[in-house]
């Protein structure tokens, strides 16, 4: 697939007194990702904004610590993806260690209930008894669930951290940093966070009754998975919340759910990276609720022991492995259509809407992601449904509000789209079958007036040129202490020419190379899921090459390797 990609270095910034004894070029990596001061290096949970900063948690607390009191009947309802999975464990878990001994939680099911609080979760809920229900990180858009809860009698509790709409649900209370008048210093909280401030607020209530509580940084773990996997920005908030549940997994204190994830992904804790929350982790987690329910992902993660972690872990597994072959066969045939669309080299449309009878409605979004990376523009990749109409997963990037388009596209055109929702970079939507050309059509041209070229030339943007003395293990560890690294605060990534000294496909796809710098220092370095109709080529000895530095840990080896980002010949 053809797609412009451009190469450029981040400029120069002012580097203050913060950074002194730091490496000139470290201190430049911090600077240009929005360090001015050496607090916001610190990332002990001291820092952590105040929860009484969170609009609605007293408010929570109060209703939860009754609850409790009362031993009332709590029904946490979740979300089918490993944001609301983390949110929904941590929530049951915090609950029932207060001393909560009614508490239950209830999953939509993807295909059968759709998002969130709805009437027909909340009549499950009833059956159940519930008193109390408590949404993580859904709720905020759901008027017709909260309406049949109260109708019902129930006392609702919304946790969220998606954008509200005009208009806000009618909760007992509401917890979303997003709502209006909140002064919550990090709108880009995760569900799971939202969760975790509230659970922070309840532990306080209770201890002003008088009541022992644990210590809740044991379920930063959780928190720090659900993080991580959600793609939030890397704020200062939500990078103390990743560090410390980072911390506690590799000195071994987490859940037994979450270590049995990391065996059966064959990862060391203990050289964890936040990447390996997001590629290693969220993935199993997310598979269960892609192709089957999202309780299996919550048990894993509830689980009281290893061996029944180990025994879920592996269904998680397997669901994994399913899933990534049928994201494996809609991909190619997302590429085929692409393939066709520029055959002749043209330029690709400003924007791709993507259909094929007989895929997955669970693995949708996941293709538009892929094709909008291999691409660089906004996807949305459409499955038929059991209700008739096709549901659609949207994907942007940068300098396009993906759901600001659907708008646009709704009240143009409003017989087109039956439902739509999101935030920046990604949405859901869906439309019926007889007017999926009209909405390509339509959504194309709203992307043409608002993406120009610069914003469709996928730009790669580096720290510059490393010097083979950077090349080394202790350079490499003080990149990865002063993470994490994420969404909104990028990992490193330098870019360079190279002479090849030895290369070799391995695995599928993947190029494994030997690379001399022009010190003459030799570096191993790997590409993924490279195009094989141009790699490898024998008649190449030198590329220029945009990369991260990391370190490989294998068989008791560490090395230091490149792993390259994008890479082109150099005759």
């Amino acid at each position: 697939m053809m797609t412009d990609i451009s190469i450029q270095r981040r400029p120069k910034v002012e580097v203050g007194d913060w950074a002194a004894g730091l490496p000139p070029l470290l201190a430049q990596i911090l600077a240009r990702r929005g360090i001015a001061e050496a607090q916001q290096l610190d990332l002990g949970a001291k820092q952590l904004p105040h929860f009484n900063l969170l609009k609605g948690t007293d408010v929570a607390a109060k209703i939860l610590a009754d609850a409790i009191a009362r031993q009332q009947a709590i029904c946490i309802c979740g979300d089918f993806d490993a944001d609301g999975a983390t949110s929904t464990a941590l929530m049951v878990s915090v609950l029932q260690a207060l001393s909560a001994q009614r508490v239950s939680y209830i999953v939509p099911n993807r295909f059968a209930d759709g998002y969130g609080l709805s009437p027909a979760v909340v009549a499950q809920a009833q059956q159940q008894g519930a008193e109390i229900i408590v949404t993580v990180d859904s709720g905020i858009s759901c008027h017709a669930g909260v309406a049949a809860a109260k109708a019902a009698g129930m006392t609702v509790i919304i946790t969220d951290h998606h954008l509200p709409g005009a208009q806000l649900p009618n909760a007992d209370v509401i917890v979303n940093p997003n709502q209006p008048n909140c002064e919550f210093p990090s709108p880009n909280i995760a569900g799971v966070g939202v969760a975790f401030y509230v659970l922070l607020a309840l532990r306080n209530e209770l201890r002003e009754r008088g009541i022992e509580t644990p210590n809740l940084a044991q379920w930063l773990d959780l928190v720090a998975v659900g993080t991580v996997a959600d793609v939030v920005k890397l704020d200062g908030v939500n990078r103390i919340l990743v560090q410390q549940g980072l911390q506690r997994i590799r000195a071994g204190y987490c859940r037994p759910g979450i270590a049995a994830l990391l065996q059966v992904a064959n990862r060391d804790p203990q050289q964890l990276q936040a990447s390996d929350l997001g590629f290693a982790i969220g993935p199993r987690i997310n598979a269960a609720g892609r192709l089957d329910d999202m309780a299996a992902g919550i048990e894993c993660l509830l689980a009281q022991n290893l061996a029944q972690a180990q025994e879920l872990a592996s269904q998680l597994d397997a669901l994994n492995k399913a899933r990534r072959n049928i994201e494996t066969e809609m991909r190619e045939e997302a590429e085929a259509y692409v393939a066709q669309l520029n055959a002749d080299g043209d330029r690709l449309p400003a924007a791709l809407v993507l259909y094929q009878a007989g895929w997955h409605q669970g693995v949708v979004g996941i293709v538009a992601g892929r094709v909008k990376e291999q691409c660089h523009r906004p996807v949305i990749a459409f499955a038929d449904s059991d209700d008739g109409y096709l549901k659609g997963s949207a994907r942007s990037i940068p300098g396009l509000h993906i759901r600001d388009v659907l708008e646009r596209v709704h009240s143009l055109y409003p017989h087109l789209i039956e439902r739509f929702g999101g935030h920046a970079m990604a949405a859901g939507l869906s439309l019926a079958h007889e007017n999926l050309n009209e909405f390509r059509q339509a959504f194309t041209q709203q992307v043409e007036i608002w993406l120009g070229d610069e914003e469709l030339t996928r730009t790669i943007w580096s720290d510059g040129e490393l010097d083979a003395d950077y090349l080394q293990e202790p350079f490499v560890r003080q990149l990865e202490a002063y993470g994490p690294w994420g969404q909104g605060f990028p990992e490193p990534i330098f870019d360079g020419e190279f002479r090849i000294v030895d290369h070799r496909v391995v695995g599928e796809r993947h190029l494994k190379l030997v690379l001399e710098t022009p010190q003459r220092v030799v570096v191993d370095a790997i590409a993924f899921n490279i195009d094989l109709k141009i790699w490898p080529d024998d008649s190449v000895q030198r590329l220029h090459a945009a990369y991260k530095v990391q370190l490989n840990h294998f068989r008791g080896r560490t090395s230091v390797q490149l792993q390259l980002e994008h890479f082109y010949a150099l005759r």
